[in-house]
């Protein structure tokens, strides 16, 4: 019953993305996946541990039990003159597409994901390398628990500030492009992400409560002071980013329009009948998948299931309904005249 589909697939190597960033095929791609990362959550940042720290945004990575939070960070850079560009997910023939993020002289393209904390977009708004010091910028970094010398005040605008969105291209993704200097970094050298980012990462990969369909979208340990520090100086997210519905019973219920009361006389008549009679079905789907699900909780409950058990329920609880959304967007979608003397909906189906 409790049956872990995996949809991520490992990749080495090298892959051109699709025509909406045609310069990107230097970029390394480490996984496919099928359904859309969550939005972003709320978040606050916490006090840098010391000087020579770098902020490190979090992000939401994949695992077996789906997407799970990589708590934001402060790591020390590799080296003296390197700065942190994010990983971000992109779109690519029906997939999206993880580009991990690495450390280099010069920021560059990350999707134009709004990471906060100096990351609005494009660019880097948190600071900047004068010789062997790192000055911050007090504006979008909590520098207030130890002595920094190299502070300023810069206030950082984005025009994205509201947009929890975690991805660029594809259905409700960000439409940003790389800029000419962003394009010129893809071509230079990067150094990859330290060990201890790298063990960061595998630690909350290894965490159940912090998949997405278990904290639906609102991560316990939302950011960390230190890397792969857990247990202290640690902050949840004050709120999800977005609706991250896992179960059937989440999705909003279907407003059914009763079907016209005369014979059908027209092509706008007849499509009604049958836009109601589609609805109808369904409601009745999504109220049976709501059922299945609550039986599987059920079961788990009698079966004492252990927090990993509970995780890969809910992965696949949320793969159920993300699939069966999309399949019932696309049934709408397929039922609707085409044409120039194509009969419109009064009321156009809800879209969720």
């Amino acid at each position: 019953m409790l049956k872990t589909s995996v949809a991520a697939v490992v990749i080495a190597g090298c892959l051109a993305l699709s025509a909406w960033l045609p310069t990107t095929a230097v970029a390394q791609v480490e996984f496919f996946v099928s359904i859309a990362p969550p939005p972003l959550p709320v978040y606050d940042q916490p006090p840098i541990p010391a000087p020579g720290y770098l902020w490190v945004p979090g992000y939401w990575s994949y695992g077996p039990f789906g997407y799970f939070w990589v708590p934001g960070t402060w790591v020390e850079s590799p080296a003296i003159g390197l700065l942190w560009t994010p990983g971000y997910w992109g779109w690519s023939d029906g997939l999206f597409v993880w580009y991990p993020g690495y450390w280099a002289p010069q920021i560059g393209f990350y999707g134009g994901v709004n990471y906060g904390f100096g990351y609005p977009g494009h660019g880097y708004e948190g600071g900047y390398w004068r010789g062997n010091q790192f000055f911050y910028n007090r504006v979008v970094n909590n520098v207030t628990n130890v002595v920094i010398n190299n502070v300023y005040s810069k206030t950082v605008t984005s025009s994205a500030t509201a947009n929890r969105v975690s991805y660029v291209g594809g259905p409700g993704g960000l439409t940003a492009r790389p800029t000419v200097e962003e394009q010129q970094v893809m071509h230079e050298h990067h150094t990859p992400p330290t060990a201890a980012q790298v063990q960061h990462r595998e630690t909350a990969a290894a965490r159940p409560e912090l998949v997405a369909s278990v904290n639906h979208g609102k991560p316990e340990i939302a950011a960390t002071s230190q890397p792969n520090n857990f247990d202290s100086h640690v902050l949840s997210a004050s709120s999800a980013g977005g609706p991250v519905p896992v179960h059937a019973q989440e999705l909003p219920k279907l407003q059914v329009a009763p079907p016209p009361a005369k014979a059908a006389a027209s092509a706008e008549q007849e499509y009604q009948r049958q836009l109601s009679a589609l609805q109808a079905r369904q409601q009745q789907e999504r109220e049976a998948l709501a059922q299945m699900q609550e039986r599987d909780h059920a079961y788990l409950a009698q079966q004492n299931g252990n927090a990993r058990a509970l995780a890969a329920m809910e992965h696949q609880h949320h793969q159920q309904t993300q699939f069966m959304q999309q399949r019932q967007a696309n049934e709408i979608q397929n039922l609707r005249p085409s044409g120039p003397h194509a009969p419109k909906p009064s009321a156009p189906p809800p879209r969720h």
